[in-house]
């Protein structure tokens, strides 16, 4: 992610020859001026000393300049490279299909029968398929979850994801300077964060983070954090991103509806990306982070309280889904690209959506323009929240079924991954090999709050289906028909 800036266009070496010809031009002007038919612009006594000391003088301008040149180039942002990412992929024996949800709710006896009825007809309608991946305390004897069935969950994505992704970027551990951890809705103590430099052996020095409560927007918003922090420095070179989500503690076994609802879409996923700002790199990167957007509506009660995670009347802990949830995804997302569009639009674009407001407001039309941003990106990945948000986000933004593919199939596949969801949707376009070089990516993702973060890359090179793609065993079966 790179701030704009004059110097900005210029390549290293383009910099390099401009600061040569600069320098040059310089030392020409001032041996002009300091020559001896100059001279009348400086005082007797300043010219006699400038006279007899002119090498000096040439010389502290000329290192006073250099080091000028110097700052500049060491103030301009740099790249954010995506260098590459992996996405966890559970074992068989975690495949949650509708039978085994029916079963592990029937034999819990730890649900009313109303309370079946709605979760089954919720799941039915839901878009999930029957290979999504559920945590590992639902398939035990017991079905309870506990703090070490939370922490089993988190560590098995995360460590599978961080293994697969060092192996195939040719880094090591110690080359690591930030690493930055984000799970939506489960925390412990000591952090993931902490976990991981325990298990790999960080060097002391790496700059940790741990994000929480941020909902599924939380991958973007690491993202981000990465991004930022990557481009203000040149002494930080890699930056190691985990988003991963543990439900085990999340899931609800009361009898409100609202939070019924969880149970019934999300599910396991984990991702790590590896971020550097290594210009030598970039011949190996997959894409450049071109620009990062967060808008929160917090400030709204109703937009505050959409995802919320209390206690019911019976003292059980959830998180409520509430009937607002979609109309407030969608002012979020109104607002959202409002500020979005002034920058990843064309000026015709917006010349065309300006003319296009002006008619409407003329003929007192109460429909308002949508801008077509899929000309502004090759490829969307629409936030895979649950078959209605993608809905919404399809009703409100005017996408076709092409446009959604990638995320209706995404949803079928693994459910709703919480934070992790937007990789796994990237890899469902590169799977397919639909990203060429210089294509641009827009990544969308909601969260609670309430937010929306919006990821926008450039390709660097065309898509291909790595090893260790989760879609790698049944992208032959996608897209399904029904979903």
């Amino acid at each position: 992610m790179r701030t704009n800036t004059l110097l900005s266009p210029l390549t290293p070496i383009q910099l390099l020859q401009a600061s040569f010809f600069f320098l040059l031009a310089f030392i020409l002007t001032l041996h002009a001026l300091l020559s001896s038919t100059s001279t009348f612009l400086l005082s007797p006594k300043m010219a006699s000393f400038v006279s007899q000391n002119r090498a000096a003088f040439v010389s502290l301008l000329f290192c006073s300049l250099v080091l000028l040149l110097l700052y500049i180039y060491n103030r301009r942002s740099r790249e954010v490279l995506l260098l590459d990412y992996s996405c966890y992929l559970p074992d068989t024996d975690q495949k949650c299909s509708f039978e085994v949800s029916q079963y592990f709710v029937k034999r819990s006896r730890r649900f009313s029968k109303k309370s079946e009825e709605f979760m089954r007809g919720i799941y039915l309608k839901s878009g999930l398929g029957d290979e999504t991946y559920a945590p590992p305390f639902i398939f035990q004897t017991d079905y309870e979850a506990k703090l070490k069935s939370a922490i089993q969950e988190a560590e098995e994505g995360m460590f599978s994801a961080v293994d697969a992704l060092l192996s195939k970027a040719n880094v090591a551990v110690s080359d690591i300077d930030v690493l930055i951890v984000t799970c939506g809705s489960f925390t412990s103590c000591p952090s993931l964060s902490s976990i991981l430099i325990n298990h790999y052996g960080f060097r002391e020095t790496i700059a940790s983070y741990n994000l929480t409560g941020m909902g599924c927007s939380s991958g973007a918003a690491s993202i981000d954090l990465a991004g930022r922090i990557l481009s203000s420095s040149r002494r930080i070179r890699y930056a190691l991103v985990v988003i991963t989500e543990s439900i085990s503690l999340n899931w609800y076994f009361g009898d409100n509806r609202s939070m019924l609802v969880t149970n019934c879409i999300f599910r396991v996923g984990t991702a790590a990306a590896l971020l550097t700002n290594d210009p030598a790199r970039r011949g190996g990167a997959k894409m450049v982070l071109t620009r990062a957007l967060r808008t929160h509506c917090g400030a709204d009660d109703a937009a505050h309280h959409a995802a919320y995670q209390e206690e019911d009347e019976e003292g059980q802990m959830g998180i409520a889904l509430t009937k607002d949830l979609i109309r407030v995804a969608g002012e979020g997302l109104r607002t959202h690209i409002r500020s979005l569009a002034p920058k990843v639009l064309t000026w015709g674009q917006l010349a065309q959506h300006a003319w296009h407001v002006a008619a409407g407001w003329a003929k007192r039309e109460g429909k308002p323009h949508v801008p077509d941003f899929t000309q502004a990106f090759e490829h969307v990945c629409v936030h895979t929240g649950g078959k209605a948000v993608i809905e919404a986000v399809s009703r409100i933004l005017r996408f076709d079924e092409s446009v959604t593919e990638p995320a209706r199939m995404t949803l079928h596949r693994f459910g709703n991954t919480s934070s992790s969801l937007i990789f796994y949707e990237l890899a469902y376009f590169e799977a397919k090999g639909r990203i060429k070089k210089g294509d641009k990516v827009w990544m969308m993702a909601f969260g609670t709050g309430f937010k929306v973060c919006s990821l926008v890359w450039t390709s660097l090179k065309d898509s291909c289906l790595d090893a260790d793609n989760p879609w790698k065993d049944c992208i032959h079966r996608y897209p399904v028909k029904a979903w």
